[in-house]
């Protein structure tokens, strides 16, 4: 079994390994056309004696011979194992994703999914993309709460990412509260490039932050917004919404039908100061495409160092060699002599 990592410096006098099958042929050559020997009748019980040991170890010489001679070459190409060490260092992305969890995100215009349902999905698809950039989470409606700080471990980040409902910070849309809370987990960034992706299906109507002073701040600390209306560009749509009878207190699930009209020019004003670019997802595939779209605008360069270092083996090789042909040697003259044919 070959040693991962194996190598020669030097594997062009490996060729001389071919004059091992050589020599083996032209020895066995030899030896069949010495039986072509003159047969003498009187010496028939000879050939019935059993041989001796020494008869049957000739041949142990050259053997050894050859394995030395192969072993020298081995250990002449110069074999050894590379140690490798890669160094990576990477000029990453800081993502901050704002993701909208007002009621509305629940209409059904994204069959057979809702709006949130089918977001959470296409966000989960960008994280698993990001291996070398710090992706942080949050989710707004009529206040905001980071689900997750900016952080490399994915898998924290996305089961928090599937535990995400509606309803949990209450009514309305606070876009520029959404805004600030992710500038002021952006802020400490050393990173070279510090992004954030608002993910909303309505307009700003809640919070104590305006959404273009939020935008004026992101422009002032290099942090660009990309900006994501989701929705049916037009029409009303469904939405189930949780009614509790005040007799009984029981909860029932009731449909509604009602216009959410995306504040495209808010969102375009954002994403344009900012330097980033306004998307309009009006269904499943729309959103995906969308997000591929900027994880093509946001790649982080990756650069990649790679340092070898040898370990050199001949002299593993090259000692068993010498004492194979030492052996060899010492058989042939004193133990094994060779017998003319």
């Amino acid at each position: 079994m070959v040693p991962p990592g194996l190598s020669f410096r030097d594997p062009e006098l490996l060729w001389l390994l071919l004059l091992v099958p050589v020599v083996i042929f032209l020895k066995v050559r030899r030896e069949r056309r010495g039986d072509g020997a003159l047969v003498v009748p009187t010496l028939a019980f000879v050939a019935s004696a059993r041989p001796t040991w020494r008869l049957r170890l000739r041949h142990l010489p050259f053997s050894l011979a050859l394995l030395g001679y192969a072993g020298l070459v081995v250990a002449l190409s110069r074999p050894r194992l590379g140690l490798e060490r890669t160094e990576s260092w990477t000029e990453g992305v800081d993502i901050f994703i704002a993701l909208d969890a007002s009621g509305s995100m629940a209409a059904e215009d994204f069959k057979p999914k809702n709006r949130f349902h089918v977001a959470k999905n296409a966000v989960r698809q960008f994280v698993e993309g990001r291996t070398s950039d710090r992706v942080g989470l949050l989710t707004f409606a009529g206040r905001s709460r980071t689900v997750a700080p900016l952080t490399t471990d994915r898998q924290m980040l996305l089961e928090r990412l599937g535990g995400l409902s509606l309803g949990e910070q209450g009514d309305g849309t606070a876009i520029g509260m959404a805004l600030g809370n992710a500038l002021a987990r952006l802020r400490p960034s050393k990173a070279k490039s510090k992004v954030i992706v608002l993910v909303t299906d309505g307009g700003n109507n809640a919070g104590e932050i305006d959404p273009d002073t939020a935008s004026g701040i992101a422009k002032a600390l290099g942090v660009r917004v990309y900006t994501i209306g989701v929705g049916t560009v037009s029409g009303p749509v469904e939405i189930p919404i949780t009614v509790r009878d005040p007799e009984t207190g029981r909860v029932s699930e009731r449909r509604v039908v009602a216009n959410v009209d995306v504040d495209e020019p808010l969102l375009k004003r954002i994403a344009s100061g900012t330097g980033a670019k306004f998307f309009r997802a009006t269904d499943a595939k729309g959103l995906a495409e969308t997000f591929a779209e900027i994880d093509r605008l946001e790649k982080s360069e990756i650069k990649t160092a790679r340092f070898t270092r040898y370990r050199e083996v001949f002299p593993r090789v090259a000692m068993p060699s010498v004492l194979l042909l030492a052996a060899a040697g010492l058989l042939a003259a004193f133990v094994l002599p060779v017998v003319p044919e």
